[in-house]
């Protein structure tokens, strides 16, 4: 690793700290701008927003634990092509992870982007966000950062993380430019900084913040934390594959989906410009419904949604991150992200591969081995 440094935290405001460190970043001027978790004028709004004034900065609020959506997809809009200028990012390590696959697939450029990751402390149900916060986001957001990083409960008023947030074994950033880090660190009066690449270390050279060094005790804090992941996500593989374990009961999941698309939508790493299930492909003639219905005696309608979601796990399986997104778009909380955890890490384990580890990794699909599962393809 690189250089670290200390950022302090005046009268305890972890969040003032962090908006004056972001404004730093902005003022150099190789920064055009800085994506970054903001407050809408609109109430209890928060959603990713592109940041050219350091004044304006002020609203940013990069703990709160609010997930609109995944910033990968942003990211990959802002640096397809040469903008003029570099975009600073702030975002979780799942966004990461997820950005790294995009350039995988030549849908952004990692030199066209500084990335800042922060420690994920998790996030709420976008659907249980209002309840939560209630009638002020700034202290109920206080209130879960410190529970978050003293080891207390991150359930509040009734409305528990997101599932996606309580099975992640990624809660620190790999992959970015430059690290914040919070778990092991007294963020009552420093937060420290450390950069992941040769930009990230000339970046903190240029800030002129003083030096730092990493807590003993965080790795500790952070592998027991991992631990604790692991094993929620285990029993929820289990649980899982219990519940689909065949066609029918796949089929008894999946009985909510509208075919709405929504979690192809809200995917992060799902980047077809067009979907074979928005094509006429899909479009079937009324015929083939009533002879469907005349076969089968009943036909569950809308057709192709059992069909719809075993395609996307072929298409993305090697490239899911686990950000939960998918459950947290569908209208009628089937926990999508659930299945296609289940089945992505047992597709990239096969492979040998975890999505959004390194940019060195090529997509397994994308690549060709001689002596590849040849206990399947009977080649000796």
């Amino acid at each position: 690793m690189g250089k670290t440094v200390t950022v302090d935290v005046k009268d305890q405001d972890l969040t003032g700290a962090l908006r004056a460190f972001f404004a730093a970043v902005l003022t150099q001027k190789e920064i055009s701008a800085i994506l970054v978790p903001w407050h809408l004028p609109m109430k209890g709004t928060v959603m990713p927003t592109l940041v050219s004034d350091p004044a304006r900065l002020e609203r940013a609020d990069p703990l709160v634990p609010a997930f609109p959506m995944n910033g990968a997809k942003l990211i990959s809009a802002l640096t397809r092509k040469a903008s003029g200028g570099k975009v600073a990012a702030v975002l979780r390590p799942c966004e990461i992870r997820a950005f790294l696959e995009l350039v995988k697939l030549n849908q952004g450029c990692r030199e066209n982007v500084l990335i800042i990751g922060i420690d994920c402390l998790g996030a709420f149900p976008n659907a249980q966000l209002a309840r939560w916060a209630g009638e002020d986001m700034a202290a109920a957001t206080t209130r879960f950062i410190g529970n978050a990083l003293n080891g207390g409960t991150t359930e509040d008023n009734g409305v528990s993380l997101a599932q996606a947030c309580q099975v992640c074994e990624f809660p620190i950033p790999l992959g970015a430019d430059i690290a914040v880090a919070l778990y092991g660190v007294d963020t009552s009066d420093r937060i420290l900084v450390e950069a992941q690449t040769e930009a990230g270390d000339a970046l903190l050279s240029q800030l002129g913040f003083g030096a730092g060094e990493m807590p003993p005790g965080r790795t500790a804090i952070v592998e027991a934390l991992v631990a604790d992941r692991v094993t929620a996500r285990d029993r929820m593989f289990a649980e899982t594959r219990e519940t689909t374990a065949d066609l029918e009961k796949l089929t008894g999941f999946l009985a909510g989906c509208i075919n709405c698309y929504n979690c192809r939508v809200a995917c992060p790493v799902c980047y077809c410009k067009t979907c074979v299930f928005v094509t006429d492909v899909f479009e079937h003639e009324p015929m083939q419904y009533l002879r469907w219905a005349e076969r089968k005696g009943a036909v569950k309608m809308p057709t192709d949604t059992v069909f719809y979601h075993l395609t996307r796990l072929a298409h993305m399986g090697t490239a899911c991150v686990g950000c939960g997104q998918c459950t947290n778009a569908c209208p009628n909380d089937i926990p999508v992200m659930a299945l296609f955890r289940t089945a992505s890490h047992l597709i990239q384990d096969a492979f040998g591969y975890q999505a959004g580890r390194s940019l060195d990794e090529k997509p397994p699909l994308s690549v060709f081995r001689e002596k590849e599962f040849e206990e399947i393809v009977g080649m000796e």
